[in-house]
């Protein structure tokens, strides 16, 4: 039934995905009405699938490739609706429903078989719930830093159409620029304590398994590298006043290096993803 129920979930992100293009490109406020129940709904259906697979299986945190990108799409659709419930704009669905329906649907229709190589051993010596913790801080980062980009990128799409003088209906505008920044800001403050968390449980749960040689791992060292960048971008955001095009640039370059730290997967002796 997992499947079934994920199944409803990625259709439901698809509805929601299209009826928030004329909420938020089209000034049609009405289709919003549809994007956002849609979106509950499909989030209720993930949530209940992703439950469901881990119960069956006995365990209480993802250690497969797919169920790892399964919840990354849960965060993101759930950080749309509480966009959407606290400023009241549609506009992120623009961008965080595709995105989560393509994470999600990969898993719906062709279910992965890889497991997580360092999940068992440290299941056998550590509680399993400090490795989920410290799975989703690490994904609930990277959640953040994606809405910081889309932030931006909206930032600019609106700074733009006010230097066109465009004329906009007030119910199906894009946010004001100054909440966009904010929103940015706030994402990447949320995930920053997530990921220096979620790196120091990582730290201690390695030490205790495969000792100090799990500092020299390719995805160790690029996790690192993206806490530092992570850092830098908050500095350079909030004592430069850093927005527009070089906030998207900005926002890129760290995306980019998340990218990194998941391909690096193949390199890593300890991370990487391999069938059971």
């Amino acid at each position: 039934m997992s499947l079934l129920w994920l199944r409803v979930a990625v259709i439901l992100y698809g509805i929601a995905a299209l009826a928030v293009l004329p909420a938020a490109l089209y000034e049609r406020p009405r289709w919003r009405h549809l994007a956002v129940p849609a979106a509950t709904a499909g989030v209720f259906f993930h949530f209940v699938s992703l439950a469901e697979t881990l119960y069956a299986a006995h365990r209480a945190l993802p250690v497969d490739t797919h169920e790892t990108l399964s919840l990354l799409g849960l965060l993101l659709a759930a950080s749309f609706l509480l966009l959407a419930t606290a400023y009241h704009t549609v506009a992120f669905g623009i961008v965080l429903l595709p995105v989560a329906a393509l994470l999600a649907i990969v898993p719906a229709f062709h279910p992965g078989q890889e497991s997580l190589a360092y999940a068992l051993p440290f299941a056998g010596q550590v509680r399993a719930g400090w490795l989920l913790l410290h799975i989703a801080l690490l994904l609930a980062a990277y959640a953040a830093l994606f809405l910081s980009l889309v932030a931006s990128l909206l930032y600019l799409i609106q700074e733009r159409r006010l230097k066109q003088k465009r004329a906009e209906r007030p119910h199906g505008r894009l946010p004001p620029l100054e909440t966009l920044d904010q929103i940015a800001l706030n994402a990447l403050r949320f995930g920053l304590p997530c990921m220096t968390a979620g790196l120091l449980i990582g730290s201690v749960l390695a030490l205790q398994t495969t000792g100090p040689a799990f500092f020299a791992d390719p995805k160790v060292l690029l996790s690192l590298a993206l806490w530092v960048a992570y850092v830098l971008m908050i500095f350079i955001r909030r004592h430069s006043g850093l927005r527009g095009r070089r906030a998207v640039y900005l926002s890129g370059f760290v995306f980019v290096v998340v990218l990194a730290v998941w391909a690096a997967n193949s390199l890593s002796a300890v991370h990487r993803f391999r069938a059971p």
